[in-house]
């Protein structure tokens, strides 16, 4: 069926990446031509404190990996996230009030603030997860990767 196509893949995010990997080499298994994976949330980067059961940053494939680097660990043709803006116009969130730490790694609460500082990305104690207070801003375009196959 898939013998030859080129096929997208579309997920609602890439967390450490491995079952991502499994799902585009069954494809390529079944013949596919070319696999492109699409994301329908930015990258993330950092653990949710609030609720939502993610790994802590090191396990997080985009906290130290460029998508370039995510997009081969895949075995995928190209890679695409919706970028942060994109999805806050989708959510009709104009004002900003939904949280978005585990894309920017900035969060709402002074306690998980801090203890993200302390701890900082990758292991890599007394290091600031960022060095501006502001949130950061994203690049207004969808991150797009193609692969060199």
């Amino acid at each position: 069926m898939i013998d030859g196509q080129r096929v997208i893949l579309v997920d609602d995010s890439i967390v450490r990446g491995t079952t991502s990997r499994k799902i585009v080499r069954m494809v390529r298994e079944a013949g596919a031509r070319e696999v492109h994976v699409r994301i329908s949330c930015p990258p993330t980067i950092s653990p949710c404190y609030y609720g939502v059961d993610t790994p802590t940053r090191e396990e997080l494939i985009a906290s130290s990996n460029s998508p370039e680097e995510i997009c081969k660990f895949l075995g995928a043709d190209s890679l695409g996230y919706v970028s942060l803006p994109a999805l806050r116009r989708a959510l009709s969130d104009t004002e900003g009030k939904f949280c978005t730490s585990c894309y920017t790694g900035v969060y709402p609460t002074d306690l998980v603030q801090l203890e993200v500082r302390e701890s900082a990305p990758n292991g890599k104690s007394g290091e600031a997860a960022h060095t501006d207070e502001s949130e950061p801003v994203p690049a207004e375009r969808p991150v797009v990767v193609e692969s060199e196959n």
